[in-house]
């Protein structure tokens, strides 16, 4: 293949994905990923010439950990994740980032196993629940998911309750936004609870509907998301990262097959 007609498959490629996906640019743009990037990589390699220095410190551990997280470093991740645990066992009860490093290593017992143990830490975060149904999905389907459903009967934040009942099978997607529409809420609150709104309906609809382009758009939004984004917390780190992974496999599924070479 000659430069020029390797040159047009390219740009054909690029122009079929942005049709795919519809629109042309990432929820965040690139120059934002960058310092991402940039930040995070700077920030592990200060913390592993910390842990040269002391290599029992767990605050150490625990920030590389994220960074690796961030940086789509699962196995990295859930190593540091693990060395806590090991240099303070009393740790392994509220490790709650270890499962979700297991998660998209695909252990997706280990996972289970872990958000099933925070569960005796905090009895209120139904976002743990959501991630320990994601892993039993994963691991043995959707009937399994629903019958292990953790209970809860205290309170969550919006839109937890409304989520849990989404995978519980007792609340339609859509509905879980009408919901948050009719609160009422402050406009910069209200933000913040799509965002939430926004991930999970996506992951859910990935999930149970075996289609992620019908969870792409919602995993965008996530990803997008004003609060998000200004504040870089750490789930707004995974949102982004699950929209590319999804992206991703769309891409990798879906891609035009390029002609051989003559």
């Amino acid at each position: 293949m000659n430069c020029v007609v390797f040159r047009f498959v390219c740009l054909a490629l690029a122009f079929y994905s942005n049709a795919l996906f519809g629109q042309s640019k990432g929820p965040v743009p690139s120059s934002e990923l960058e310092r991402i990037q940039l930040r995070y990589s700077a920030q592990g390699k200060t913390m592993s010439e910390r842990l040269k220095k002391n290599p029992d410190e767990i605050s150490s551990y625990s920030a590389r950990g994220d960074t690796r997280l961030f940086l789509k470093d699962f196995k990295g991740s859930r190593e540091d994740y693990e060395k806590m645990i090991e240099l303070n066992p009393k740790l392994d009860v509220s490790h709650w980032r270890l499962g979700i490093a297991y998660f998209y290593l695909e252990e997706y017992d280990k996972a289970a196993r872990q958000f099933e143990v925070y569960h005796q830490y905090d009895q209120i975060d139904r976002e743990n629940g959501i991630w320990r149904f994601m892993s039993q999905f994963k691991a043995n389907g959707l009937a399994s998911a629903r019958k292990g459903l953790l209970k809860y009967e205290k309170d969550d934040r919006p839109p937890y309750p409304w989520l849990y009942a989404m995978f519980a099978g007792e609340l339609e997607p859509e509905k879980v936004f009408k919901k948050i529409d009719e609160q009422g809420f402050p406009e910069r609150y209200k933000i913040r609870v799509q965002f939430h709104a926004y991930l999970y309906v996506g992951i859910y609809l990935e999930l149970t509907e075996k289609d992620p382009k019908k969870a792409l758009p919602y995993l965008r939004k996530a990803a997008a998301n004003e609060y998000g984004r200004s504040t870089g917390t750490y789930m707004w780190q995974v949102a982004r990262i699950h929209y590319d992974l999804v992206r991703d496999k769309l891409s990798r599924k879906e891609k035009p097959p390029v002609s051989p070479k003559k």
